[in-house]
C-alpha cells in the first residue's frame, strides 16, 4: 500500500474531504493528542467513510453534522490487526507518517477510492 499523498486526488474527493476535515478538525486534532497522550497509539489515524466500517470507533456521524463523511478514530496497530497493513508495511508506514501536531492522518475508504492521505490542520 502507498501511504504517500496521492497526486490522483481528484477534485470528487478533494472538494468534499477538504470542505468535512475544515468542520472537524479540531475535534480530530484533539483526539490526536488524546490518542499519543494516552499512550494508545503514537500512530492515530481517522477513517473517512460514506458507510459505516469496523475500523475504530465513529467520532463523527456525518447525519448529525450535515456533512458527507463518517469519520472513525482509529490508529496503526488496529490496522496491522485487521491485516490493512502488513507486517512488511509496518516500517514504511512509520517513515511516511507525518508530524500528529501538525498533520492529520486520513484513511479515506470509499467504493472507488481507498487511500492515506495527510491533511495539515487549519492554523489557528
Amino acid at each position: 500500500m502507498d501511504y504517500f499523498n496521492d497526486p490522483e486526488l481528484n477534485g470528487k474527493y478533494l472538494g468534499t474531504i477538504t470542505k468535512d476535515f475544515a468542520t472537524v478538525s479540531d475535534t480530530l486534532k484533539e483526539a490526536s493528542y488524546q490518542i499519543r497522550k494516552r499512550n494508545i497509539s503514537k500512530y492515530p489515524i481517522f477513517v473517512f467513510a460514506k458507510q459505516e466500517v469496523p475500523l475504530g470507533s465513529l467520532l463523527v456521524n456525518a447525519d448529525e453534522l450535515n456533512l458527507q463523511w463518517h469519520v472513525y478514530a482509529s490508529y496503526v496497530e488496529l490496522f496491522i490487526q485487521q491485516g490493512i497493513i502488513g507486517a512488511d508495511g509496518i516500517e514504511s508506514f512509520e517513515e511516511h507518517y507525518k508530524n500528529s501536531d501538525e498533520f492529520c492522518c486520513l484513511f479515506v475508504l470509499d467504493e472507488e477510492f481507498t487511500k492515506f492521505v495527510f491533511v495539515p490542520y487549519p492554523e489557528d
